[in-house]
């Protein structure tokens, strides 16, 4: 029992000191951010990328395998693949933005959700972010997943905002967590990285 309180006590103690430093600009942390993974010279070099990732619907056990193309300057195409269900793609050529589903069939994208669509279609979202958000504000500290985090709130030039976690000490983005906006309503989504960083 003593042993608990100690540890809890040392945890906030930890987090009231990282309070009580003075929080940095954001452009300061997201430019940071390109140096540390390569530099904005690597990044702009960019003319492909391809990226995977696991998908995991939070109460339903059901988990995807999620593979993404992009190609510049803004074009992209993913897929969704869902066992038991089929696959879910999604793709824009810059200008329309569409999706189609086992379920649903094709459909296309219109206002928030296809802003929000071209906004991560871009190959150089991330060393251009000025390009695409109106205000970027360091709201607080806090852990996550191991790490102590600087918490940013981004606001884009459409659609709603979201929140990022990078690593007080390393600047790499830990966590995105974000509102998702589609026909079935708004959806919250978390994303946790891992692997490299590199452009």
């Amino acid at each position: 029992m003593t042993r608990f309180y100690s540890i809890a006590f040392s945890l906030l103690a930890c987090l009231v000191l990282y309070a009580a430093d003075p929080l940095p600009k954001g452009e300061t942390i997201l430019d940071k951010y390109i140096e540390v993974t390569g530099g904005k010279a690597a990044y702009e070099k960019k003319r492909s990328e391809i990226s995977s990732a696991v998908m995991e619907f939070v109460g339903k056990g059901v988990k995807a395998n999620m593979t993404m193309y992009h190609a510049e300057p803004n074009k992209s195409y993913s897929v969704v693949e869902i066992e038991g269900i089929g696959k879910i793609e999604e793709g824009t050529d810059g200008s329309v933005v569409w999706e189609r589903s086992a379920l649903k069939g094709p459909r296309v994208k219109t206002g928030e959700e296809r802003a929000v669509t071209l906004r991560a279609a871009s190959i150089h979202h991330d060393s251009r972010w000025r390009d695409f958000f109106v205000k970027v504000e360091c709201t607080g500290v806090e852990p996550i997943d191991g790490h102590v985090c600087y918490r940013f709130v981004l606001t884009p030039k459409d659609g709603q905002p979201e929140t990022r976690y990078y690593d007080k000490k390393s600047f790499l983005l830990v966590r995105t967590n974000m509102i998702m906006k589609n026909e079935m309503g708004e959806i919250p989504a978390e994303s946790m990285v891992s692997g490299p960083r590199r452009p």
